[in-house]
């Protein structure tokens, strides 16, 4: 056997050593046909360009993309631009897509649920005020349509997840930093 077909018993278990050390590599999950895939947390993001969504940057934008789970925020200027994982609803019948704005923003929001979420959830309270068992987190920016919210949590375990009952939801660190970027005028879309 000549010295390149010679494996060692060492260099096949450095080998294997610094193979563990690299990334896996993606499996591909077999679907069948005709059966839905499941997108994943974090890895499906899938990054915007404002202009696809926007005329103008004007008061800023704000794009939050649904199906990754993700939302996108770009100044009115151009010079900050973020991405934040996010929580999004339970269903697509709780999804509410298209244009709004922000027309408030709230530091340590209160929590009422709404008539649809009091009827499937009767056991929910009627109110709940700002601090750690507010489903709202920190920080609130309201939106133009009546219940949705962009918003903190207190539960981290929703974020990259469908847990919501229609409000797209940060890590409260993070929706502190939007909250500081965001002001009431910013142009938001939900896709």
């Amino acid at each position: 056997m000549t010295r390149l077909n010679k494996v060692s018993r060492r260099g096949l278990l450095v080998g294997m050593a610094a193979a563990s050390l690299l990334p896996a590599p993606a499996v591909l999950a077999q679907v069948a046909p005709g059966a839905a895939s499941v997108r994943r947390n974090v890895s499906g993001f899938r990054v915007h360009d404002w202009r696809d969504h926007f005329d103008t940057l004007k008061n800023g934008v704000i794009l939050s993309d649904t199906n990754s789970r993700m939302l996108q925020y770009w100044s009115e200027d151009g010079s900050v631009y973020r991405v934040y994982p996010t929580s999004v609803p339970l269903t697509d019948d709780l999804t509410r897509r298209g244009y709004t704005r922000v027309v408030r923003k709230v530091v340590g929001p209160s929590w009422a649920p709404t008539p649809a979420m009091k009827k499937r959830n009767p056991e929910w309270p009627d109110f709940v005020g700002p601090g750690p068992d507010n489903p709202l987190g920190t920080h609130a920016l309201y939106l133009s349509w009546q219940y949705y919210r962009i918003h903190g949590t207190n539960d981290t375990r929703k974020i990259g997840r469908r847990s919501s009952n229609g409000c797209i939801g940060l890590y409260n660190e993070q929706i502190a930093d939007l909250f500081d970027l965001a002001k009431v005028g910013t142009q938001v879309k939900l896709i």
